[in-house]
């Protein structure tokens, strides 16, 4: 009898969480988890009043060690890509508009750390290399860019209150404890800040970077991310006439040559571990999967394809490019427990969570 106690106690604990996290998920997108833009992230360049910021948060401790780096983090300057203007914040401002401009503040209070310290380190990632001469050259100067109107990347405080009303004081404090407590940390390997990519979920494994980007890293590989399968939309489907499809490949490849039975177009030839669609044939070409979802606009390149006899069906699983961070997954390792240091380390693997020497 004592045994079979232990065996139902231990069984409600496992369960509690993941019924906790069931019951949330209908609840946690109080706003878009967009998938990050591939370029800069961005930071906010918004005064407020003194007496309306929150109290400074106090640094968190992260359980694992950590290095001390020697860098300049006296804020960035950004392209605004709808107005291409630029402005200028501090790194503080910037972290917090990041943060608030990736995830809803219903997430768990450590995966917004986590969050906040991937968004820092991308922007200083990209900063060094603008400094470098190998930065994009429509930046005109700028170390990243960003459309905070429009939520891309960063956005500002008064975007924010205006978007959230009643709520916005609660949860903008929220935000801002959140990305002031690990505001002197990064990520980095080889003493250098990685490129902390990052997306909302993967298919339940992240992708290798290389099967995204021209060269891969060391640190942005395959991992499990259990969380993503129970998100909302988790496996979503698009449907597109033939003629739809057509269009799409034809103002892609022009030359492209389709059979007259659409059920033939397209036979997929290889996945990668987390099954994304690295090779396919449309007509007698041939293509990456990332190529195809951009051309139909699809959450993910992990999808299957079937022909209906009246319409293309696209059943695609995941959101974002698979790389690097799931903002899903993140939520769902804090909700288990994990603390942000642990969930940076999961899905940045032979990283070195480092603070910023003064």
């Amino acid at each position: 009898m004592k045994l079979i106690n232990t065996l139902v106690f231990a069984l409600v604990m496992f369960l509690i969480p993941l019924l906790a996290l069931n019951q949330d998920a209908g609840n946690l997108q109080l706003l878009p988890v967009r998938e990050p833009a591939q370029s800069a992230q961005t930071n906010n360049e918004n005064q407020v009043p003194a007496n309306s910021q929150p109290q400074e948060g106090n640094p968190a401790e992260p359980a694992a060690p950590h290095q001390t780096v020697e860098l300049q983090d006296d804020g960035f300057q950004i392209l605004d890509e709808r107005t291409g203007e630029l402005f200028s914040v501090s790194a503080r401002d910037y972290v917090r508009g990041a943060l608030a401009a990736e995830l809803p503040p219903t997430f768990h209070p450590e995966a917004l750390k986590a969050q906040a310290v991937a968004a820092h380190t991308y922007a200083l990632n990209l900063k060094r290399l603008n400094a470098e001469g190998l930065g994009e050259e429509r930046l005109n100067g700028a170390d990243l860019s960003a459309d905070p109107l429009n939520w891309k990347s960063y956005t500002t405080e008064a975007v924010f209150r205006e978007r959230y009303g009643e709520l916005a004081d609660a949860y903008w404090k929220t935000i801002c404890d959140a990305a002031d407590s690990v505001s002197a940390y990064l990520l980095t390997y080889e003493g250098e800040p990685i490129v902390a990519a990052y997306h909302s979920m993967s298919s339940g494994t992240t992708e290798d970077a290389a099967n995204v980007w021209i060269g891969g890293k060391p640190y942005l590989v395959p991992v499990e991310s259990f969380g993503d399968t129970l998100a909302p939309d988790f496996v979503t489907t698009e449907t597109f006439s033939a003629d739809e499809v057509a269009a799409a490949l034809r103002g892609a490849c022009p030359d492209i040559q389709l059979g007259a039975d659409p059920s033939g177009w397209f036979s997929v030839l290889e996945r990668s571990q987390g099954g994304y669609v690295t090779k396919l044939s449309a007509g007698d070409q041939q293509m990456h999967g990332k190529e195809l979802r951009s051309l139909l606009d699809l959450r993910s390149s992990d999808f299957a394809i079937s022909w209906d006899g009246a319409k293309f069906i696209f059943t695609v699983t995941g959101y974002g490019h698979g790389v690097g961070l799931s903002q899903y997954g993140a939520d769902y390792m804090a909700r288990q427990g994990a603390t942000f240091d642990e969930i940076l380390a999961h899905y940045y693997p032979g990283t070195t969570l480092a603070a910023i020497g003064q």
